[in-house]
């Protein structure tokens, strides 16, 4: 009878494993999915077509000089205006960055307009049929909803939460006009173009936030604590000096609150309004696919803005509502709510009264 050592029995082991391992090495590669390799094709084709068929049919003058493609392509700082409410009195400005209070109805009003009905019907078809177990849509919203809710919560605590809508409403308007001068033809057409684009409209929203958290301050504060902020007169019941630069440091917040819509506008309208130059600049010289890059930067960059500018609103807002410092000794300042005792009450046993 023959008997296998283990020894022996490891060995072949091991030289069957590695045999297995140098058939596998020597094997070769398993193909590429034919309908992967199908799909890049088609992606390629559909490329060159759509450059094709954009330079026999939109080329610009004097093509391919890229002087004249980026000229083409340019969108001039002033809006078109669509509708002149009135002809007979001053012409509207069609050059430069000017304000000027002509009543018209441009191109970027047109497209406000629609932003807005869109968002007016997606909050109705988000909103429609809410069910205690949520299907898709309705768990999206409730996520975005509760996402951006908890966010500046975080930002501006307890008091935040009366301001909430605002934020919300702020962020999803704005995150929507800056998009919308993504999409292909909107800034190609002249009845529509990027609201946010257009400085009158980033001021508009910005007249919107100052009166909103100053119209706060009021109502929470009243008027004499408001404004009591910036011509605070507390500072001479301690000395003439103390009096001198509380009233100094006050009238310069008073003046700096002016600026504060004027920032708001121009780095919204700034940060979009370049934001297209440079992706249609880079759109003539790349073609289509090379401008891809610039174009996730762009939606990186209105996200950013639109959450910039609520956070902003708010975080005035909030800062309008708190009282000054010495109005606590006063009794003018706005109370807290009763906080819960975080600890239970001490015991003290019978008998422990020495």
């Amino acid at each position: 009878m023959s008997s296998t050592t283990p020894t022996n029995g490891r060995v072949r082991a091991e030289e069957d494993l590695e045999a297995a391992t140098i058939a596998g090495l020597d094997a070769p590669p398993a193909p590429a999915p034919k309908a992967s390799r199908r799909s890049l094709y088609l992606a390629i084709l559909a490329v060159l077509v759509i450059d094709v068929l954009a330079i026999i049919f939109m080329a610009p003058a004097n093509f391919p000089d890229p002087k004249t493609g980026i000229n083409a392509n340019l969108e001039f700082i002033p809006p078109h205006v669509l509708v002149d409410l009135a002809p007979s009195g001053e012409h509207a400005v069609t050059s430069g960055l000017t304000v000027t209070a002509h009543p018209s109805i441009t191109s970027t009003i047109f497209t406000m307009w629609i932003v807005m009905v869109i968002l007016v019907i997606l909050a109705f078809v988000a909103t429609r049929g809410l069910k205690m177990i949520p299907g898709r849509v309705q768990n999206f919203v409730e996520y975005v909803y509760s996402g951006l809710e908890g966010f500046a919560m975080e930002l501006g605590g307890p008091p935040a939460r009366r301001y909430v809508s605002l934020f919300l409403t702020l962020f999803l308007f704005i995150i929507l006009a800056n998009w919308s001068g993504l999409v292909p033809f909107v800034g190609k057409v002249e009845f529509l173009r990027a609201p946010t684009s257009d400085v009158n409209i980033t001021f508009g929203l910005a007249l919107v936030s100052f009166f909103t958290f100053h119209v706060e301050g009021v109502r929470v504060l009243g008027f004499r604590g408001y404004f009591g902020k910036f011509f605070n007169f507390r500072g001479f019941r301690r000395s003439p000096f103390d009096g001198f630069i509380d009233l100094f440091v006050g009238l310069l917040e008073f003046v700096l609150e002016f600026f504060k819509p004027v920032t708001l506008a121009l780095r919204l309208f700034a940060n979009i309004y370049g934001g297209e130059l440079v992706l249609s600049v880079m759109t003539v010289l790349l073609i289509s696919v090379l401008p891809l890059p610039f174009l996730g930067l762009e939606l990186f960059v209105g996200f950013m803005q639109a959450l910039v500018f609520a956070i902003l609103t708010l975080t005035f807002t909030l800062i309008a509502i708190e009282g000054h410092h010495d109005e606590a000794h006063d009794g003018h300042a706005v109370e807290d709510e009763p906080r819960e005792r975080a600890y239970p009450p001490l015991h003290v046993p019978e008998g422990a009264h020495g």
